[in-house]
This record gives C-alpha cells, structure tokens and sequence, in this order.
C-alpha cells in the first residue's frame, strides 16, 4: 500500500465513528502526518462540533512541526463559513504546506472551491486517494447532494419458506385492536437491526405493519438516536393509541387525508398513492432533509421502491422458521454482494449497481 493510501485508510478508519451522529453533515476523518509519523488525527462527531481538521490540528502537541507536515482528510476541506469556520483557513493559518485529499465534496457550498482556495495559497494539494473508498463513506451525503433524494435501504426478514408474514391464523388470541410482531429473526438479527437504526436517519413502514405489529421504530436493543419515523398511512386508519403516534420521536405521516393536524412532534405530508408514489415520498424526504433511509414496511412497501428501482441497498434476513402460508417475501432478484450469518439466521446484502 503506498504512503499517502495508508493515511487516507486511517482517515476513513476515524471517520467512520461519526456515523449516525454527523448529520446533515458528511463523516469525515484527518491525520496529520510528520517525518512518517502521525502527530494528530481527528474527525468530526457531530453538526455543529468542530471539523476533523480542526480535532486533527488541536491534537497536536508540538505544533511547530505543522509548517512540515502534511495532512490527510478524507474529505475536500470547507471554504465556507457554516456553523464553523472554514477548515480551509485553518490549514492555510497553520502554514500546513501538504495536503492529501480523498474526494470531492459534492455539496455546491464547497464542490472544489477548498481546492482552489488551498492551491491558491500555494499549498501542494493531491486529491483522489483511495477516491472509490471515500466516496462510499459519504453515500448518504453524496446520494443526497448528488440525485436529490435519500439513501434507500430495504430490509425485510423472511422465512426459510419465503414468507415474511404469517396467516391471519397465527395472530389468533391476540388483542383485536393493537397486536404484536411475530419474529422471523434471532434476538441478535434484531440487535443488529437496531444498530442500522442508529446510523440511518429516517425508517419508514406502511399501514399495515403498523397495523399488524405496532412497531416502536427505536433503538431500545442498541444505543444511539432514534431515526425518524416515517409512516404510510393513505387513508387515516393509524389511530392514536399506536405507538408510532406517543410522540417521543419526530414522525411523518404522509397521507390522502385532510382531516390531520401536525402536534407536538408528529408532522403530516399530503400526497397522491398512486404509481410513482416511491419517487414522490423520495422527494418528500429530501425536502425535509433526510439523507437516508431504511424502508422497514410490508410486502407491498418493499415491492412500491423494488419496482420503481428506487433503492440502493437491501438487506435480507432468512431465519430458519416455516409459516408454510401467509404473506409472501417481495419479488426481487438482484445481484447477490454478500452473505453472511447471525447465529442460526443468514443475512443477504445486495446492492443497486
């Protein structure tokens, strides 16, 4: 691996550990590297908290040694005044004299002005370092700037006869009004599950999961914040003693109704359900500046993005349980890019290339 490629690695590497905490802002990781030794590192941990580059520079003890340094960033450093200052100045105030360079930054603000604001300092700049590995860092924030829409993740759960639902027959003897969810997956498929909650910023479901499971939507099994709840409900027929509807996190409710209105943390979204309602509820989201989402919901939400080829990723679950009849998995055939196994559950990863 050669020099600047192992740094920027540990740029991605620091990165990665603001991942659900960063929004709206991209992760971003730096090191500060002198006579082959790293001096500072840092990266971003949260909108509105200092830059990587600036957690990377305050790092350093010495920092006489920064007028011979170079620094990595996995990411175009800002030239903007955000919430923070632009990193762009700092490096320059900081006779930093090298910089390596990962990626581009898509979001208009920057998109190259860093570059040029640095070489126009007389600063040696080297940009596209591991550039394929550093942009799939940022999907989110790049499908977000760069298609207008979030990034979309399917993830359903189905048995190992291809069901992910079971007859009406199986829910006998439970509450008419509020039922619970019949579990497909192991307790560490679930955990799992609920950690990809923690780093994407919505998750949406349809009616009738809400209907069927009363689904909370929360991380209760991991730790982090709680996405945003996004729920289908065409016609109303979510009353308020579900819990998608307790308030304790932001929810969208996108329906035909007009008969709602928003409350403390509960926000309503008209729209037409009708065959391009995927890429309508896509163009909802980013108005409300979601940069990802997990599309959690029945067969038919699964099958409305499947069919429109609106998604990125999709996570599959196959546990070991039989239903023999009930409600079949979305129809989906794509190119299997990973297998791998949770206990006794298999988990399928696929994505939209």
């Amino acid at each position: 691996m050669k020099t600047e490629e192992k740094y920027i690695k540990r740029c991605i590497e620091l990165a990665k550990n603001g991942l659900g905490t960063t929004y709206p802002n991209p992760l971003v990781g730096s090191v500060i590297v002198h006579n082959g030794k790293i001096i500072g590192e840092g990266w971003h941990q949260k909108a509105g908290e200092p830059h990587a580059e600036v957690n990377a520079v305050n790092s350093v003890k010495d920092k006489s040694l920064l007028s011979k340094a170079t620094i990595y960033v996995s990411l175009e450093p800002c030239s903007h005044f955000g919430k923070t200052p632009p990193c762009c100045d700092l490096i320059i105030a900081n006779n930093i004299p090298n910089v390596v360079i990962g990626t581009v930054d898509p979001f208009a603000k920057v998109a190259g002005s860093g570059i040029k604001k640095l070489m126009e300092a007389g600063k040696n700049v080297t940009v596209g370092v591991l550039e394929d590995e550093c942009n799939k860092l940022n999907k989110r924030f790049f499908t977000f700037h760069q298609q207008k829409r979030p990034y979309i993740i399917l993830k359903w759960a189905e048995t190992a006869d291809g069901f992910i639902a079971p007859d009406a027959i199986f829910r006998q003897g439970q509450n008419d009004n509020i039922k619970k969810p019949v579990w497909i997956t192991n307790q560490y498929s679930r955990q799992l599950v609920h950690k990809w909650r923690s780093q994407e910023q919505a998750i949406l479901v349809g009616t009738q999961t809400v209907l069927d499971d009363n689904p909370k939507l929360d991380v209760r099994d991991w730790g982090g914040k709680n996405p945003i709840r996004i729920v289908l409900d065409r016609t109303g027929k979510i009353s308020e003693a579900y819990s998608v509807k307790d308030n304790k996190t932001k929810t969208i409710i996108i329906t035909e109704s007009q008969n709602f209105k928003n409350s403390e943390n509960i926000f309503y979204e008209n729209c037409t359900f009708d065959t391009s309602l995927a890429f309508t509820v896509a163009d909802l989201l980013f108005r409300h500046e979601i940069q990802s989402v997990i599309i959690e919901g029945g067969r038919q939400t699964l099958q409305t993005f499947i069919d429109a080829n609106l998604w990125d990723e999709a996570l599959i679950f196959r546990g070991k349980a039989t239903f023999k009849k009930g409600i079949s998995a979305p129809n989906f055939s794509e190119n299997l890019i990973k297998k791998q196994t949770v206990l006794d559950d298999e988990l399928l990863i696929f994505r939209n290339v």
